[in-house]
Order: C-alpha cells, then structure tokens, then sequence
C-alpha cells in the first residue's frame, strides 16, 4: 500500500518533504556519521541545530525579542499543572472552558490554587464559544486561560478573549503555525507539537519574559520549572532531539512556502472546500458555524451504525484516522498544514459517494 490520506488528529500527518529529508540523512546526519537520534545534545552539531530551529520559531512568528522559547518533554497535559506552578502569586486564576482539555487544564490548575470559570460552552456540548468580550475576570487573578483550538469538537477562537490586562495563557496545540498570531497579545503560547508539528513527545514555550521566575508561591519540581529550562536554553537534561529535529525541518518547510501567510491561504482554502460541500450535504456539521475550526473538521450522519460504516468504508479508500474522538462521536477530518489538498478533494469525492448510497 502508499501513502494513505491520514486525518489523524495527532500524532498526525507531517510533509512528505520532510520525511524523505529526514530519510535521507537517518545514518549520517550533516557529515557526522551518525544519526542525529545518536548523537549527544553536547555537541556541536546539536547544538547548532537547536540553535537554528529556535531561530526559524521565531522568524516564522515574528516573536518579540522579550518572548523566550523552550522545548520541554511530558506533553502538553504536563504543563495543565506546570502552567499555575509557574504563573500563581496571588494563587488565583480564571479558565474559559471550550471542550476536554480545557477543562481537564482547569481540573488540575484546581490542585493548586483558587481557580474560576469565567465562561464555558458545555451547555451545548462545547459546539461553541462563548461571547468572551467583557468577562467577569477578578482584579487580583494571576492569568486567564483558554484553550485557543478544541481539537475533539472542532471549535476555534476567531477573536481573543479580553483579559483586562492580565496574561493570557493558550493552549495552541491543534492550530499551531496553521496561521500568523500576533505574540504579544499572548503571556504563554504553548503547544504540544504531534497535532501540527512533529512527532509526539514535546512541547513548545513561549512565554513572555516578565513571567518566568524562580521565587515561586509553590514548590515547583525543577524540571517543571520554566526557567530551568530557559537557563539551559533547553539543555538542562537530554531532550527529545529527534522531535526537535523534525520540528526543525518544518519550520523549514514552512518558510519554503512562504511562511504563516502563505499557510493561512493553503488552509483556508482546504477548510472552505470541505465545509462548503459540509453544508451543502446531509451530514450534520458538529460546530458552530461561525466557530468552526480550520484544522478538525467535525461531522456525523445522525445515525452511528452509519458513521461506523463510514469509517470502514474510507479506510478501504485509502482515508484513514477519520473516526471522531469517543466523546463527540462521528467523524473528524483533521487538515493540519501538512494534509494536502488532493487529500481533503480525495475525502469530498468520498463523502457523495457515501452520501448518495446511504444517507436518502
């Protein structure tokens, strides 16, 4: 069999580009000799490399000098704790929940501190998100927390809550690099890289300069310690290099297409096809409209004997990892930047196949 149409919402699909290059130097990495996943992270050549992904982050999203980044191990559910350890003083924070792992994010930062829902879409099975405009966000809060791409219900952040000045920490794991942000609206942007990015098994930081410190309010373990590995430019223990590695590579890949602007057009242009023939069909579309993802597109039949049968019947034809998750049930195409266009037309032609023989 070649190369299937894979929709898995993470770990998930990364550019053929990147796979043959990684291919190609798997037994000697840049003249070494060696395999990059052999070689020490004290090295030069390591080090180097390192040096040059943080580089290519923050061209790709203009990050402010005043911003610092980090690769950290544990995946993103790691830092639903690492996240107060790091942020409390005034041992109080305030969440917005918009699906599972928002919410998962607040049940842990409870462990730890006072910690408040300003606002939550779960009234209506987190197909929404909630009007965040002038929320009842209290004065002595540390942060506010969002998580910006609800990957299970296809949901996304079209405008960013106003924080009333306090740091907004979000949860980018399933939208990452998909478009430009603008940083410095953010205290953290975090993201755990197996969704849009690379293999499973790392995190992103960025977080904002002025947050990072030492004298915590809690007994922080050091490897949860932000600045651990901001001291260590992120060498404090062995990393994930071969993550990192991949990592590397599609940021390069990205600037070879002309960055975040470029990759907003591709996915935009992918997201509207699929939800033009969604809305035009008889599946039953699981998001809001005017908050639908770009990156997980979320759909059923209204019958889940028909929605097995649908994941059957595409996996047969080469599209697979369609299945939504258990919670929401249906479908879920997720479109990261590496799906290609071909990919998303291939799932289109699909559905009215299965559209015409079984949903009358």
């Amino acid at each position: 069999m070649g190369r299937v149409y894979n929709f898995s919402a993470g770990p998930a699909v990364l550019p053929v580009e990147v796979l043959k290059s990684i291919q190609e130097e798997m037994l000697d990495y840049n003249g070494t000799g060696m395999s990059i996943i052999e070689m020490s992270h004290r090295t030069k050549p390591f080090e180097d490399m390192l040096n040059e992904a943080i580089q290519d982050l923050r061209d790709l999203m203009n990050i402010p000098d005043n911003y610092k980044v980090i690769f950290v191990q544990g995946g993103a559910s790691q830092q639903f704790a690492a996240i107060p350890m790091n942020l409390m003083k005034n041992m109080k924070a305030d969440y917005i929940l918009t699906g599972e792992f928002s919410t998962k994010a607040y049940q842990e930062a409870k462990l730890f501190g006072d910690i408040k829902v300003l606002a939550s879409s779960e009234d209506k099975q987190f197909s929404y998100i909630p009007d965040c405009s002038d929320l009842d966000i209290r004065e002595d809060a540390d942060y506010v927390y969002i998580c910006e791409n609800n990957t299970i219900y296809g949901t996304k952040f079209k405008k960013l809550p106003n924080t009333k000045g306090k740091p907004l920490v979000s949860d980018q794991s399933s939208c990452f690099l998909s478009e430009p942000v603008d940083v410095s609206k953010y205290g953290v942007i975090y993201a755990g890289v197996q969704k849009n990015v690379g293999p499973a098994g790392l995190v992103i930081l960025i977080i904002r300069e002025d947050l990072i410190k030492d004298d915590l309010n809690i007994v922080t373990p050091t490897m949860l310690k932000w600045n651990t590995q901001v001291k260590a430019n992120s060498l404090y223990n062995t990393p994930n290099s071969f993550s990192i590695y991949v990592c590397g590579k599609v940021f390069k890949w990205l600037k070879s297409l002309g960055g975040l602007e470029s990759m907003k057009r591709i996915n935009e242009e992918k997201a509207n096809l699929l939800y033009s023939y969604l809305d035009n069909s008889k599946y039953i579309a699981i998001a809001n409209k005017e908050d639908r993802s770009m990156m997980n597109v979320t759909f059923k039949t209204g019958n889940k004997e028909l929605d097995s049968l649908f994941v059957q019947e595409a996996s047969k034809r080469g599209i697979v990892s369609i299945k939504g998750h258990r919670i929401a049930g249906g479908m879920r195409a997720s479109i990261y930047n590496a799906m290609p266009k071909d990919g998303v037309i291939a799932l289109i032609e699909f559905m009215k196949e299965f559209e015409e023989k079984y949903l009358k």
